[in-house]
């Protein structure tokens, strides 16, 4: 469950527990949900009880630590790819004892990863607030965010909705740094857009239109979000993307100065990206901008803001985007 991972963007994954309930659109080929099957450990869904790990599991991290100060280097640690650490049905404690362990590990960044961010911030404060007691022996009247100055937060978001729905409430949660995960990616976001009742605002450089003028916003209400990640659907059932969803996402980051990272295209290619391998496909989607698609069996061809994508697998698929890897990363 504790592992030098595959996933590009982290050093380190680590699974204190095990087990989730699907809640998104994007949840529906859980890649985490497939494994858990395979391998026989837990059962998914609301009223299945969650696995927590071992100890020699847990003990991990107090390994990377070392190693991490040793050679003068921090280590990003994705907590947990086979779980989420906001969900309900998780005991309060097992999340106390994992803050316990990120105050063990200083020289680790913890990079938090969640599709229920409106349950973040009373569950942060919690555990956060019992760790501290239990390592200090009385609560620290300070923020969250000083405490844990190794907290990295994420909202998993795959559409404009979810972007609508989840945005401020990560902004409104206490954290070292801030991020977003869109994979998969499953429709057009507008970061620069994002609906808060009447209010549009810009989340990544702080400012926003009211319905009349535009109208900047201080940093510390509204503040910027650190980091875009972005990919798409991988493993059985994979749905393609639409290359305007990717590229609109990198130049709004481009823009505003915000690292963007590209983790994959997932199982589809864009057929504009012109690799030898396109010709050796034998599935096609055309993808419209709302996400939906077709293999143009009935005759459909290229209607207005479809674009057409073929399946050649993960591996050839890559990471490439316009002739180059996104990789970057927030200092």
């Amino acid at each position: 469950m504790a592992e030098n991972t595959k996933i590009e963007w982290a050093d380190h994954t680590f699974n204190p527990w095990v087990g989730c309930t699907k809640v998104s659109p994007a949840c529906d080929h859980c890649y985490a949900e497939g494994w858990a099957k395979r391998s026989g450990m837990v059962k998914w869904g609301v009223d299945a009880q969650r696995h927590r790990t071992s100890d020699s599991n847990w003990r991990q991290p107090i390994k990377w630590n070392s190693e991490a100060g040793r050679l003068g280097v921090r280590y990003r640690v994705f907590c947990a790819s086979l779980a989420d650490i906001f969900d309900n049905t998780v005991p309060q404690e097992w999340r106390a004892d994992l803050f316990k362990l990120i105050l063990q590990t200083p020289n680790l960044d913890w990079l938090l990863l969640t599709k229920r961010i409106g349950n973040a911030q009373n569950m942060l404060k919690q555990a956060g607030d019992a760790a501290l007691v239990a390592t200090f022996g009385a609560a620290i009247s300070t923020s969250f965010a000083f405490s844990f100055p190794n907290v990295w937060l994420g909202a998993t978001l795959c559409n404009q909705e979810e972007a609508d729905r989840d945005i401020l409430k990560l902004l409104d949660t206490p954290a070292a740094k801030r991020f977003l995960s869109m994979e998969p990616l499953l429709g057009t976001v507008d970061l620069t857009q994002v609906q808060s009742g009447a209010r549009v605002l810009d989340v990544l450089q702080g400012g926003g239109f009211h319905e009349t003028h535009f109208e900047p916003l201080p940093p510390d209400h509204h503040p910027c979000i650190d980091w875009v990640i972005v990919g798409g659907e991988s493993g059985h059932g994979a749905r393609p993307m639409h290359p305007k969803w990717v590229r609109s996402l990198r130049d709004q980051c481009l823009t505003a100065a915000v690292p963007f990272f590209f983790k994959q295209h997932g199982e589809w290619q864009f057929c504009d990206e012109g690799t030898a391998i396109l010709a050796t496909s034998k599935r096609t989607a055309y993808v419209r901008r709302d996400g939906t698609f077709h293999d143009g069996s009935q005759g459909v061809d290229f209607f207005a803001g479809e674009e057409q994508t073929v399946w050649v697998g993960k591996k050839a698929a890559g990471r490439m985007l316009d002739g180059r890897e996104f990789n970057e990363v927030p200092q």
